[in-house]
């Protein structure tokens, strides 16, 4: 193969992964934050086990998505050397601030977060995981801030040859960053929300005695879905003028672009629909007594995951030639490497990230099988005091 398209494949590969790994991660902070609020203002023990329960799911995705962003980045050095010669200077800029976002802030209030339970006073904890939170999206704002500039490059001039930054502000209201944003959060919201009632269903289905545990989860799962995945179709839809008047040529010419386009606006609307049927039937506990919609919510885990692949394809796909679009052709942006090495990393990162995939999914279904704790941990008094 061509050393271009192995590159390409590579990078495709190694970022669709992270990208899902980002959007649990995502959904599930948001939630478990949610949950722990409503334990500080009401001391009720329940949702203290929820926090635990999700939080403990969230923290694993966390640590392995770490280790996949960490393989990713390698790829910029390795094979796009192209890239960083010609705008690293401006397409680098929110990525530092990622790193430091995401490695250092993130990390720290959340290793303070998992290590307070019993440690800290309910609200210096309840602190720790709202900060966990916003640093979170502050690290995917970063993140869609530098994928903004590749599709509509703004702020920069170029000078002997290269991009030179000359006006930060104008990344933070690029047009292409900022509908793309609002829909990764819709997105993640989504993932979290399903992923949460998928989880709660599949209890259910096992007759669980934690009853009042999952019919909570159950209810916050469909909420958060119910709420978000018409916010996330709205912003989707929001997007196209913005293509259509930056990136006019986008799906010209590039008909495999309407499959995954098309998968995504279906499962989107298809999300919609379920979570609004489903918000009636909570009442009285009709989801759990139908029983058939529990199965219908186990077998939708997979399908934001599926629709935000779907999503990432187009964006990303529907840009080429241009790595930066209308400045810097893909082509032109390969390190001068052999096919052979950039098939030995291929295979190499593929593997890697298999591996941590699957890890991820065997330790999660794990704990997400085993269930909440009997009874909370038992705190000292200190820990008590408001």
């Amino acid at each position: 193969m061509d050393p271009l398209d192995l590159a390409r494949a590579q990078f495709a590969t190694t970022t669709s992964f992270h990208f899902l790994f980002v959007l649990l991660t995502l959904g599930l902070v948001t939630l478990v934050a949610v949950v722990q609020t409503g334990f500080a203002l009401t001391g009720r023990p329940v949702l203290e086990r929820m926090a635990r329960f999700w939080g403990r799911i969230y923290v694993v995705n966390y640590a392995l998505g770490i280790a996949t962003g960490i393989v990713m980045e390698f790829q910029f050095g390795l094979n796009w050397s192209g890239l960083s010669t010609y705008a690293g200077d401006v397409f680098g800029a929110p990525l530092a601030i990622e790193t430091l976002v995401a490695f250092f802030l993130e990390s720290t209030f959340l290793g303070l977060w998992i290590f307070g339970w019993g440690r800290l006073n309910r609200w210096a904890h309840l602190a720790l995981i709202w900060l966990v939170t916003a640093t979170a999206y502050a690290s995917a704002f970063w993140i869609m801030v530098a994928n903004g500039f590749l599709q509509h490059p703004v702020g920069h001039e170029e000078q002997g040859g290269v991009l030179r930054l000359v006006d930060f502000g104008a990344l933070l209201v690029n047009p292409t960053f900022t509908a793309a944003f609002l829909h990764v959060v819709g997105a993640a919201l989504t993932v979290g929300g399903v992923f949460v009632v998928g989880v709660s269903a599949y209890h259910f289905i096992r007759r669980t005695a934690e009853v009042d545990f999952f019919r909570r989860s159950l209810r916050l799962g469909v909420v958060t879905t119910a709420i978000s995945a018409p916010f996330l179709v709205g912003a989707g839809i929001a997007q196209f003028p913005v293509i259509n008047e930056l990136q006019p040529d986008k799906f010209a010419g590039r008909p495999g672009l309407g499959i995954p386009l098309s998968v995504m606006m279906l499962i989107g609307v298809a999300l919609v629909l379920a979570s609004w049927t489903a918000v009636p039937l909570l009442a009285r506990d009709l989801v759990i007594r139908l029983r058939f919609p529990l199965y219908l919510m186990v077998l939708g885990i997979p399908l934001p995951f599926v629709a935000a692949i779907g999503g990432w394809v187009v964006r990303e796909v529907g840009r080429q030639p241009w790595l930066v679009h209308g400045l810097l052709r893909t082509e032109d942006a390969l390190s001068p490497v052999s096919a052979t090495a950039v098939l030995t990393s291929f295979i190499a990162f593929t593997g890697v990230f298999t591996a941590l995939a699957i890890t991820d999914w065997v330790l999660i279904s794990r704990i997400a099988r085993r269930g909440p704790e009997v009874t909370p941990v038992p705190r000292p008094v200190s820990a008590l005091v408001l």
